[in-house]
């Protein structure tokens, strides 16, 4: 599959209507396009087209069990996707949209099974940016969108991460910047008598407990060590927005020091998986990136070990982390180690996504 894949800038607070109306065009015809949201980049694709759809699954190599988030422009928009919409969802709506909340509710007809992998729910956002309320509203019908991305891989927050990934594979991507959030949508499922929080977001549970009550969170302390079964929602995959470079997670920043930062000491330990010309370490340091997140205090590292990454905070992190983890790919790095940040909850949706892209070291 390949197909020649159009680039287009366009101004985030004022793009062209002719832009918009080109995009408009390819989605209306079942083709897909790449747009920014306030949270990473999606591929579009109208979602009441099962075919064009399908072509997200197959752009992506994304598993069919695997459910997409439908993008509408407005409430209005949303209730005609939704067999049901509680007064919690008006609620939501009210405070949280246009943004980054994702709604899961009993579907209508008019979307497909090959939107929802067959469930009987369907999860519905309102995106803030401009570029992606005039597409909508142009299209005229709902848009299914999953991060444009192949599957597994780091969620693109650039157009360049876009193109790296799936040129080739889709029609057009509008360029409109980096997005202002950088981490994917909280994903709420209303269609319980609790609510429960499926993925978490740049909204935070609490946010939502004060306005709506207590929720149940699906929380997952090592995604990777369980078995999940039926997806209720996206981003539910053990093995999710991963580098291609091996990742791996210390559990404290002491556990740095007794990292195998030379040659015998990395065949001690990986002897059995790997060599330092495969991953490398004081041999070819710039062959190691180091993420840290949060303030840890370190302990004394090799000097040689150039690639230093650091996220001080969690608005930083939430913008920046897909970025530092494209860089530390595009750098050639064979070996990441990330530095996480402490269990709290400020930090509970950065944990989530890093336990779904490394695995932890131990010695």
């Amino acid at each position: 599959m390949s197909r020649p894949t159009e680039v287009i800038s366009v101004d985030p607070k004022q793009p062209d209507p002719s832009v918009i109306e080109h995009a408009a065009s390819i989605l209306r015809r079942g083709g897909l396009v790449a747009f920014a949201t306030e949270t990473v980049y999606g591929l579009g694709a109208d979602a009441t087209n099962p075919d064009a759809v399908m072509a997200i699954f197959e752009a992506k190599g994304r598993p069919s069990q695997n459910p997409l988030i439908v993008h509408v422009d407005s409430t209005e928009m949303a209730k005609s996707c939704v067999a049901e919409w509680p007064d919690v969802a008006d609620l939501l709506a009210l405070h949280y949209w246009p943004g980054p909340l994702s709604l899961v509710l009993p579907r209508t007809s008019r979307i497909p099974d090959a939107v929802t992998a067959g469930l009987p729910t369907v999860g519905i956002r309102n995106p803030r940016p401009l570029v992606a309320q005039d597409l909508i509203e142009r299209v005229g019908r709902p848009i299914a969108a999953p991060s444009a991305n192949r599957s597994n891989r780091v969620s693109p927050t650039l157009a360049s991460h876009v193109f790296k990934d799936l040129e080739g594979r889709i029609d057009l991507i509008l360029d409109s910047g980096q997005t202002d959030l950088g981490l994917e949508s909280t994903v709420v499922d209303l269609t319980t008598r609790q609510p429960r929080v499926l993925r978490p977001g740049p909204v935070s549970a609490s946010e939502l407990e004060s306005l709506i009550g207590p929720l149940r969170v699906v929380e997952i302390a090592n995604p990777g060590a369980v078995d999940l079964g039926v997806l209720t929602s996206p981003g539910q995959l053990p093995v999710h927005y991963a580098p291609q470079a091996r990742t791996l997670r210390v559990e404290t920043p002491e556990d740095l020091a007794r990292l195998p930062w030379t040659t015998d000491e990395f065949v001690r330990v990986f002897g059995s998986v790997g060599t330092p010309e495969e991953f490398g370490l004081l041999d070819r340091p710039e062959r190691v990136a180091l993420v840290i997140i949060g303030t840890p205090e370190l302990p004394s590292l090799p000097a040689a070990l150039t690639h230093r990454f650091h996220l001080p905070d969690p608005e930083t992190a939430g913008r920046d982390l897909y970025v530092v983890l494209h860089q530390c790919d595009a750098l050639g790095v064979s070996l990441i180690v990330i530095v996480p940040p402490p269990d709290r909850r400020e930090w509970h949706t950065i944990r989530d996504r890093l336990w779904r892209a490394s695995r932890p070291w131990r010695e």
